[in-house]
């Protein structure tokens, strides 16, 4: 009785914060937005009388009025933003169950004794769920990075319903729009770019523009007949794993409500958390080895929570990778998982990157780093030590040397196409042999520039890691 009155003080204002917040917001909203807007038509209309008649520049207050109109669409869009509404199911079930979780879970651990069955369910749900949504909907239904035998498929599809993240339809095709629109904080919809509560959970709880898919980009999902099941029928399933499949491995074990409560409802919110995090920490906390040009860092403490997800900086670059975790030594179960089932047959067509072209874009942002170095040097006002401008030569030489590698690379891969198409069957195996050797060289040389990089960094004090 007292946690549930202690429940459901905290619901109740949310839900007068909530409401209140958004009629001020709608309101101060609506005021500015009308004053700009008549601000605006006075601000044109006062430049074209500042202007002689005759001298008039009507194309220039078209394009003036263009340019206020574009202004007004992103101002318009913003304010679609501020003024969404809640998107009561999923706000509700996302504050709910955390606030359930803090509260019952210390009760009954401290009220009951939990058995070790128990705990091992818990355990086994914890590696269902977050391995199905990672090599799952992640890695198997957004990207395609792999094929996975229908036994295997299904499995992680049950899964992924019993991570209570929406249907494969809704996650995936969100997923892809976070992919083409990354960081663009009207079209991502759970972009860095607003703030950390909002990439994490913040773009579930209210109905943003941005959360609208359509599915028009998950056209091979829309044919297969067992996820159209599961996306029309997704509630009642979520309630069957949740509810129905936890509690009768409960009352198998003798134990319903620990194992609700531990495999159940803790579950449920450390797996939502963990992967929240990859939309959120893993685009704020870590390093960039692979490219700059997105928030995704590669982070390795977080890969630990989130199933090998953490190294998102190198999956932003190639999506398309089965791996994330693509060094040997990186912690990817996810990856392992997926290479293990295609060893015996469940798991087929592993997409990679190949060596060359990941050295080549490590390398790449080393000729970055080493320029901001260089630059900051250069900025600071103060002669340059002997060591820097050392340094400034060695890298100077070395980027001109690796200009003329990706040359040659670019050259070779022509020369591979033109191969294909020339050469007759018999001959192709012969021609396979001498281009690998090729691309073997090509290899051996960016790896050359890596190490000379590498070693020009420690001229100057700063050890740079391979990534």
């Amino acid at each position: 009785m007292i946690a549930k009155k202690a429940l459901g003080l905290p619901l109740k204002g949310l839900r007068f914060a909530i409401k209140s917040g958004d009629t001020f917001v709608k309101n101060a909203s609506t005021q500015i937005t009308r004053f700009k807007t008549r601000f605006d038509e006075k601000k044109v209309q006062m430049a074209l009388d500042e202007q002689p008649t005759a001298k008039r520049n009507y194309t220039n207050a078209s394009e003036q009025t263009d340019v206020l109109t574009k202004e007004q669409s992103i101002d318009m869009r913003e304010f679609e933003f501020t003024k969404a509404p809640i998107n009561w199911i999923p706000a509700t079930f996302l504050v709910t169950t955390p606030i359930a979780a803090v509260i019952i879970t210390p009760w009954y651990l401290f009220t009951h004794d939990v058995s070790a069955p128990v705990w091992g369910v818990f355990g086994v749900f914890m590696v269902w769920t977050g391995i199905s949504i990672t090599a799952g909907y992640h890695r198997l239904l957004a990207h395609r990075a792999y094929k996975a035998h229908p036994i295997v498929k299904n499995f992680l599809l049950l899964g992924s319903t019993l991570a209570v993240q929406g249907s494969a339809f809704d996650w995936v095709s969100g997923h892809r729009v976070h992919h083409r629109h990354v960081d663009d904080v009207m079209d991502d919809p759970y972009s860095a770019k607003r703030g950390f509560w909002f990439s994490h959970i913040g773009w579930m709880l209210r109905n943003y523009p941005s959360g609208n898919f359509d599915y028009k980009n998950i056209p091979d999902l829309t044919k297969d007949k067992v996820l159209q099941v599961q996306h029309k029928y997704y509630g009642l399933w979520v309630l069957a794993t949740n509810v129905g499949l936890v509690a009768a491995i409960g009352w198998l074990l003798g134990d319903v409500w620990g194992t609700l409560v531990l495999a159940g409802l803790l579950r449920l919110v450390l797996t939502h958390h963990f992967t929240f995090f990859i939309n959120s920490l893993c685009h704020m906390l870590g390093n960039r080895p692979y490219t700059d040009t997105n928030t995704a860092r590669d982070n390795f403490f977080l890969a630990i929570f989130t199933w090998g997800e953490g190294y998102h900086n190198y999956h932003h670059f190639f999506q398309y990778d089965y791996r994330n975790g693509v060094k040997w030594w990186q912690y990817d179960p996810t990856k392992w998982l997926i290479a293990g089932l295609s060893k015996i047959g469940l798991a087929s067509d592993l997409r990679t990157v190949d060596d060359t072209t990941i050295k080549h874009a490590e390398v790449q942002m080393q000729f970055k780093a080493a320029q901001q170095q260089i630059d900051t040097a250069t900025n600071s006002g103060i002669d340059l030590p002997h060591a820097m401008k050392s340094f400034q030569d060695r890298i100077k030489f070395e980027y001109d040397a690796f200009t003329q590698t990706v040359a040659e690379w670019q050259a070779l891969k022509a020369k591979t196409i033109e191969l294909k198409k020339t050469e007759f069957a018999d001959r192709l195996h012969e021609a396979d042999d001498k281009l690998k050797h090729d691309y073997a060289k090509i290899e051996q040389k960016i790896l050359e520039h890596n190490n000379n990089l590498k070693n020009a960094f420690r001229s100057i004090g700063i050890s740079k890691k391979a990534a």
